[in-house]
């Protein structure tokens, strides 16, 4: 009678038959792994009551894992890791090891890369005594590690990587006592990692001398490397990377003669990289790359096969030249506070130093120089003339020493005493004849109006509702004041920061400032537009106003001129 059937690495595809277990009922081994089988996995599977080994490995079997694999009583080795199977969405726990229990022969468990979601049952602590290998890696496993997983006394390989695990390990893995290998690596594991290890790292334990691969990479753990982890003298493979370990790689590092990989990439560690480790003759990789680790790098022993690539990233290791890092200077082994603060304190101190000499050195210089002109442009008399001097040189601001009359004062000549002729401008500060307030009647105060003004130079309230009165002119008056004193247009770039328009966005701006007025025939926007590149929306309707303006007082301006000419003239 058939015993074994093996189609294992493979090309076969389909799905499995519901009668699959019919006229074989001493098959002990069924191996399908390593092919393209898809659909469930029959639950009549279970009908191979003398089943020993089951592979169904390396497929896309879908749907659940069968509830009645428990029936199989003499199976010893079950894998069906690699597929696209799933757990029941409603219960938390993952059911189907539950089952598992009654296999009381189990020794090796392969469920590892598949779609569960869910957390570890307690129950799992109720699995065969056999249990030497339970491998679930990439299970989306949540929450904790159960306590309950340190019954599994005899376990020799435990794999949870790649899983949503939190919190911590357990301490009921000291019970493990012939572990070899603990893989957690790339979950969410966190706290201090002597805290998490302390129970596997007590020289109380048996199993000290049993474990021989260490993988933790990929957490949260934090704090210092446990000294202690040079007890484990079998270990050959320790994975510590991408955590958040600081503080310095221990020199008892040197201690683990068994050591063929050490990986502590991608931490804070700094210190330096003791010598003792020359002395690890089995040690074939050594990545430190991304701490802030300092001083010479060893170069014997093993060191003399390593590439850069395990050291990039820590900007003030030094060493040979295969390791592309700085030479050393001198006995760089040990960086001590001395060194720490010649190499960074004080070069601080330098920079500030020179920087304060050199802004001493250009004010001294900027005072020499100013002295120096100061000593050669020649003295500049100015002369004081008293209010009264110019009463008299003007004959009281009479009419006959008027040259001139404007909107905002007047202009006269003024004949002093010895010889000098000045004209003299005397500004007219009545607010009642000041700009916008000539729109008001003898008893208004306040008016609303069409905007009619220079855009910078108008009040708020008046740019924006018309409104008119004579607090605008105190603005108005105001800036012209600071115009004066700084020499600058209000609406110059310093004071406003506006987007240049388009000629489109010009040739609309002219249109809304233009309103409804009347223009001659030959006057287009659209060529003023044109003809104005580089003009702001302020600066298009200063254009507009100022030219309605020098239409309004055309005929004013000239008869005004005319009588100066005249006067000069005369």
């Amino acid at each position: 009678m058939l015993q074994a059937l093996s189609f294992s690495s493979n090309s076969i595809s389909g799905n499995l038959p519901s009668s699959i277990a019919n006229g074989l009922p001493n098959l002990d081994c069924l191996l399908l792994g390593g092919n393209q089988l898809s659909g469930k996995i029959p639950a009549s599977i279970s009908n191979f009551s003398k089943l020993v080994k089951l592979d169904l490995g390396l497929n896309t079997f879908c749907g659940r894992v069968p509830e009645n694999l428990g029936n199989l009583q003499n199976l010893q080795f079950l894998s069906f890791q690699s597929n696209q199977l799933t757990n029941d969405p409603s219960m938390l726990k993952l059911d189907f090891l539950i089952s598992l229990q009654n296999c009381r022969k189990l020794k090796i468990i392969w469920m590892g890369s598949n779609y569960f979601d869910g957390i570890l049952p307690k129950s799992l602590g109720n699995l065969s005594t056999f249990v030497e290998n339970f491998d679930a890696d990439h299970y989306d496993i949540k929450d904790i590690i159960q306590n309950e997983i340190g019954t599994l006394s005899i376990l020799i390989k435990l794999d949870i990587g790649g899983n949503e695990l939190t919190r911590r390990i357990p301490n009921t893995l000291d019970q493990l006592r012939k572990l070899q290998r603990l893989i957690l690596c790339v979950n969410k594991l966190r706290g201090s990692l002597s805290a998490n290890l302390c129970y596997l790292l007590t020289t109380e334990i048996g199993n000290i001398e049993s474990i021989r691969g260490l993988y933790i990479s990929g957490n949260r753990f934090s704090g210092d490397i446990p000294n202690t982890i040079w007890q484990l003298q079998n270990l050959e493979n320790l994975t510590l990377s991408n955590n958040r370990l600081h503080g310095s790689i221990p020199e008892s590092f040197g201690n683990l003669i068994s050591l063929k990989i050490l990986g502590l990439s991608k931490n804070e560690l700094d210190g330096v990289i003791s010598k003792s480790m020359e002395k690890l003759e089995y040690l074939v990789y050594f990545n430190v790359s991304f701490n802030e680790l300092t001083g010479k790098i060893p170069n014997g022993g093993p060191f003399k096969n390593f590439t850069s690539s395990f050291f990039t990233g820590n900007g003030e290791l030094c060493g040979a030249s295969q390791f592309k890092v700085q030479s050393c200077k001198g006995d760089t082994t040990r960086l001590s506070s001395n060194t720490k603060f010649l190499k960074y304190i004080l070069p601080s101190i330098a920079v500030v130093l020179s920087l304060a000499i050199t802004m001493v050195y250009l004010i001294r210089r900027h005072n020499r120089n100013t002295l120096f002109l100061a000593q050669s442009t020649p003295p500049v008399t100015v002369k004081r003339i008293s209010y009264y001097e110019v009463l008299n040189a003007t004959n009281k601001f009479g009419e006959e020493s008027l040259i001139g009359k404007g909107s905002i004062g007047s202009v006269y000549k003024g004949m002093f005493s010895d010889g000098m002729i000045a004209a003299i401008k005397v500004f007219n500060l009545d607010l009642e004849d000041f700009g916008i307030a000539k729109l008001f009647t003898k008893d208004q105060r306040i008016t609303i109006t069409k905007t009619l003004g220079t855009i910078g130079y108008m009040a708020p309230e008046y740019g924006s509702t018309g409104l008119v009165s004579t607090m605008a002119d105190v603005y108005s008056y105001g800036i012209m004041l600071m115009e004066t004193f700084t020499k600058k247009k209000p609406t110059d770039d310093m004071f406003v920061i506006v987007d240049v328009p388009d000629i489109h966005g010009r040739t609309e701006i002219l249109k809304v400032h233009a309103g409804n007025e009347k223009f001659d025939s030959d006057v287009s926007l659209e060529v003023i537009a044109m003809r104005t590149p580089g003009f702001s929306r302020a600066d298009l309707a200063n254009l507009l106003n100022e030219a309605a303006m020098l239409w309004v007082d055309v005929e004013s301006l000239q008869s005004h001129l005319n009588k100066l000419m005249i006067q000069l003239i005369g």
